[in-house]
């Protein structure tokens, strides 16, 4: 018979439990979360901070762009999906807040950040140092490599990434991306198109022979080949390359919220939570 530690919902609740502890001593006990929080916020916490709002009992407003496996909208029942889709769901249920989401292009995502149109990023963001200096990275909790697609018609020509580096080949990318501000240090002889909108939209370009390759990470574009393999082909997809932190975003500023999501990060990560997931949603759509 499973004992209690086995239900990672008991996992996520001791971590929290513990966190309000360290502030809050042994009134805890016999307490409930929120009078526990309560008293963490009273002991310091800033009250403008995106952590105060667990003490009034507010809404988290998180901002996503789809992504297949991270975050998307399933085609059938029309509900948001995927493994940070979820994480974003255990969060609120752990801050005992009800969770509002909004989408946003991926090129206009730290816009909205700094904005204040929404307090947290949850969708699959890379870390590049451009985007560090707008907005600041939490955890991680994950990381990420890349895979380039091509037209399966073009297999003959490119056995390795490598082959991509010439002054013949076009990269597709989506605007906003990491990919687009990377990618161009480690293919300095290509060209590249940026396409605006969601990720997915990269891939036409490659499709309708305007590129020759669209490059992603590694779980998207294993996904989104899938869902186009009548034509598109994946080099080497075993061994993704130029591997990166994945994780979310929040504003520069809000110091309180930043550390409390980097602890909420880790044990994600480390519980095997974030892994969980992951493993799930990639057997599900490939």
């Amino acid at each position: 018979m499973n004992s209690r530690f086995d239900n990672p919902d008991f996992g996520k609740r001791a971590l929290l439990t513990g966190a309000a502890l360290a502030g809050a001593g042994a009134a805890l006990v016999g307490g409930g979360m929120r009078e526990a929080v309560a008293q963490v916020l009273d002991s310091g916490i800033n009250e403008k901070s995106v952590l105060a709002k667990v003490k009034k009992g507010g809404t988290l407003k998180i901002g996503y762009g789809q992504q297949a496996l991270w975050f998307y909208k399933d085609a059938k029942s029309n509900e948001l999906r995927g493994v940070y889709k979820d994480l974003c769901d255990m969060l609120g249920r752990d801050l005992e807040m009800k969770v509002e989401y909004s989408e946003v292009v991926m090129a206009n995502s730290t816009v909205a950040l700094r904005k204040g149109d929404y307090d947290l990023f949850g969708a699959s963001a890379v870390y590049t140092v451009p985007r560090a200096l707008a907005v600041e990275y939490i955890g991680p909790l994950w990381s990420k490599g890349f895979l380039a697609m091509i037209r399966k018609e073009d297999a003959g020509k490119f056995k390795t990434v490598a082959e991509l580096d010439s002054p013949d080949v076009t990269i597709s990318v989506n605007a906003g991306s990491s990919e687009e501000q990377r990618l161009p240090q480690l293919f300095p002889k290509a060209k590249f198109m940026a396409t605006a909108g969601q990720v997915a939209m990269a891939a036409e370009p490659v499709r309708t022979g305007r590129a020759t390759a669209f490059i992603t990470g590694d779980s998207d574009a294993l996904v989104l080949a899938k869902r186009n393999g009548s034509w598109a082909y994946l080099i080497d997809p075993e061994h993704p390359f130029d591997k990166r932190p994945n994780t979310w975003m929040v504003r520069h500023g809000d110091q309180d919220w930043k550390n409390f999501m980097d602890m909420w990060a880790t044990f994600m990560t480390v519980s095997g939570e974030t892994k969980r997931l992951y493993d799930r949603y990639l057997a599900e759509l490939t």
